[in-house]
């Protein structure tokens, strides 16, 4: 009963307040903010837009998945948004329902393809970007002498394929580069394990420590908050061995994360620029040129990329503006995250951007599988098993 409550006040709330100015909608699914990569990552892309273009923003908050359709219906039947946008790929099932309903609504939806010609669908290649942050994780597992390299996912969906067959295929290229520069042949496993949530830290925490204990060199966070359990068990493991620095690290995803940690155990980010894509559907429609269809941001159009310097100094403003830490942790963040990258061999930094170039170039292309089937194929191509 509380939740119908909730969604009938938005309903009326929504029906009631006349619209001054072009106006956006942004519509959550149940992770909400304050997670520090993929939902945040799509408030800060809308911020800037209506900074920049003098819009007002609406926050509708899911609190269960039966709260989508009704949402995303009452925004639309309001009349009052100029676009609704959906974060996530959960919503797209009920924006391709409501979407035919308001035939003159702009709408558009991340990380989901909904064809409908009212729908901008904003996707991202998350295959592309995982296949350097794991070329990394390798190359790291055979320098150090790590047996596995771990990646934590949160819900099984085809979105998550990708990140899982990029990291694999990344993982495999990066040891077949270890072994062409040293000559030695590295025995590298991967750990992985789907956690079925996007909410639940501690199993985030948990799978991340089951990793660690069993010699992973890194974890790759691709479960948004679950990160911060993922951190929470890196930190862990390195006072245990007594080590501010790793490895052991995390591998932050979405946002860049590499500020989390003090700069010393997040040894780079997978960047999934949703705050691009929001804010270019948003400038779309300020410049009258929004049309419905599919936008892909990619390694070459710098939708996804492995994180660099100077995103770690965009973004650790980003950890300022949540609370999460000071401005004057801010340097001793920045000079411990380069101590840290500094002490990898030069090598494997100029390999990951040899890797970016060839995917670029068309020269190598990497799996993306949209079903389990695919995604089991994958697998089998990849099975980065030891012994």
């Amino acid at each position: 009963m509380r939740r119908w409550v909730g969604v009938l006040v938005v309903a009326a709330f929504l029906l009631s307040v006349p619209a001054l100015s072009a106006r956006v909608a942004l519509i959550l699914d149940v992770g909400g903010r304050g997670d520090l990569s993929f939902n945040d990552m799509g408030f800060k892309g809308t911020e800037e837009a209506i900074a920049e273009f003098g819009w007002d923003l609406a926050v509708i908050q899911s609190a269960t998945a039966a709260d989508y359709l009704p949402n995303i219906r009452n925004a639309a039947r309001s009349r009052q948004f100029d676009l609704i946008i959906c974060v996530g790929f959960l919503l797209a099932d009920a924006l391709n329902q409501v979407a035919p309903e308001f035939p003159d609504q702009n709408f558009a939806i991340i990380d989901a393809v909904v064809d409908q010609p009212n729908v901008l669908s904003i996707i991202f290649e998350e295959q592309e970007g995982s296949a350097l942050v794991g070329a990394l994780a390798g190359m790291l597992a055979a320098y150090f002498g790590y047996p596995y390299v771990g990646v934590v996912l949160g819900i099984e969906i085809p979105v998550l394929y990708h990140f899982e067959a990029g990291y694999r295929f990344g993982v495999d290229w990066g040891l077949k580069k270890y072994a062409e520069e040293t000559g030695e042949q590295p025995d590298v496993g991967l750990l992985y394990v789907y956690t079925g949530t996007f909410s639940d830290i501690a199993k985030g925490k948990a799978a991340a420590e089951a990793q660690l204990e069993q010699g992973a060199v890194a974890v790759y966070n691709v479960a948004g908050p679950l990160g911060i359990g993922i951190l929470e068990a890196v930190t862990a493991k390195l006072e245990q061995e007594g080590r501010e620095a790793g490895p052991p690290f995390m591998i932050g995803v979405d946002a860049n994360q590499d500020w989390m940690g003090n700069g010393n155990k997040v040894i780079a980010s997978m960047m999934k620029r949703v705050d691009v894509g929001c804010y270019t559907a948003i400038r779309l429609v300020h410049e009258g040129a929004f049309e419905g269809g599919l936008l892909s941001l990619g390694l070459k159009n710098r939708g996804v990329g492995i994180s660099r310097f100077i995103d770690l100094l965009d973004f650790a403003d980003f950890g300022i503006g949540a609370g999460a830490i000071s401005a004057e942790e801010k340097p001793e963040i920045a000079a411990n995250w380069a101590r840290v990258r500094a002490s990898i061999p030069t090598w494997i930094w100029r390999a990951i951007d040899e890797l970016e170039e060839l995917i670029v170039a068309g020269e190598i292309s990497v799996p993306k599988p949209e079903t389990r089937d695919e995604m089991l194929q994958v697998r089998e191509q990849y099975p980065l098993t030891r012994g």
